[in-house]
């Protein structure tokens, strides 16, 4: 688990929830939905209101016998008064029934919508943070979806909401044992060293070390730098990426004060031993982060977007299409989410001056 960041409770009757969405409907979102709202006394979640179709939500309820009502609400305003005794569900309607297990590229447009409307419910100030279900991207492609991800998805809605801002969202992966960013993200393996730059490691390294200041309550923190080739290029002879571009880019971060050390090579950085040294890695691509995190924290680990003018978490699994419909996918991860979601949403609320309701939460713990 990333840590225990307490037991979340509403600061007053009409505090904003969470907005969680569906995810595809044909995957493992209803279900842990559902699940997590179940354990809603049990783990101290801070209230959610998905955005989904309920029809939808009450079928997966019945065939997996889930004692779970399911109640409309017009907006997540209303949701904090409901959760207590149903989940509340924003409508959305699907095109055609989910059938767990087959996705179904006519529901797409719907998957999408509910990301859109519950982003735009955090940035009305209706909800609090955005907690999103896992999607099936190839599914979303044949719909027209151009975006590699939820993560740059979220960052061309921030930047709509925000015309003439540029963000630059970085993915954190999060577990009580491990911290780690994808340098890059969504693009093939032979992309990678290409794609390196040292404007994308110093904007990277920034924007991780204020999250780890502001969301984490980290006050002086430590991040490690990965290289990029087998023993991070033994100096130069496997590889020239450390000396060209990472190493410099380091001690110019360090030249500004930052706390940073590397290129190390990948392969000891993630032993026991090794994690006791830094709050928080960054790595060169995709499955050089997530393998370890992975390993440590299969269905505990969160998902993160930084960068953004609003907090994101996710569940750190995908849509599960082969256990989907069989009751046995394992809501931690989800529960995880929300509560790391209303953990950062606290914090910077309280930045802000507890300028709304979710400052009213405990967060002891949660840098842990």
């Amino acid at each position: 688990m990333p840590g225990d960041p307490g037991n979340f409770r509403p600061a007053g009757p009409n505090a904003p929830p969470l907005a969680l969405t569906m995810g595809d409907p044909a995957g493992i979102g209803l279900e842990i939905a559902l699940k997590a709202w179940n354990a809603r006394a049990d783990r101290g979640l801070w209230p959610f209101v998905i955005f989904a179709d309920p029809d939808s939500l009450r079928r997966c309820a019945r065939s997996l016998s889930l004692d779970v009502p399911v109640e409309v609400v017009p907006d997540p305003v209303h949701g904090s008064s409901v959760f207590h005794h149903a989940l509340p569900v924003v409508p959305l309607e699907l095109q055609a029934a989910e059938q767990a297990g087959s996705p179904d590229p006519s529901n797409g447009a719907a998957t999408i919508v509910s990301i859109e409307r519950a982003t735009a419910a955090v940035v009305a100030g209706e909800a609090s943070a955005i907690v999103t279900n896992p999607i099936a991207k190839s599914v979303l492609y044949q719909t027209g979806f151009a975006f590699p991800g939820h993560t740059e998805f979220l960052g061309a809605l921030a930047g709509k909401y925000e015309p003439g801002r540029r963000f630059v969202p970085v993915m954190l992966l999060v577990s009580e044992a491990l911290k780690v960013v994808p340098l890059t993200v969504h693009i093939p393996l032979a992309s990678v060293p290409a794609a390196l730059s040292k404007t994308l490691i110093f904007e990277t390294v920034r924007t991780l070390w204020q999250a780890l200041q502001q969301d984490f309550a980290i006050a002086s923190p430590r991040i490690a730098v990965t290289g990029l080739n087998p023993h991070a290029g033994e100096s130069g002879t496997m590889g020239r990426e450390e000396c060209t571009i990472i190493a410099p880019a380091i001690e110019a971060l360090r030249a500004e004060g930052l706390a940073v050390t590397g290129p190390h090579p990948a392969d000891t950085l993630f032993h026991e031993s090794a994690r006791q040294t830094y709050d928080a890695a960054v790595a060169m691509y995709h499955d050089q982060a997530l393998i370890p995190v992975k390993t440590l924290a299969f269905d505990s680990g969160v998902n993160v977007t930084l960068g953004l003018p609003f907090v994101r978490t996710s569940p750190d699994h995908g849509t599960a299409f082969d256990i989907a419909g069989k009751g046995c996918a394992s809501p931690e991860s989800l529960i995880q989410a929300l509560r790391l979601a209303a953990m950062m949403a606290a914090r910077r609320s309280a930045a802000r001056g507890g300028s709304n309701a979710i400052s009213g939460v405990r967060v002891e713990h949660a840098s842990s």
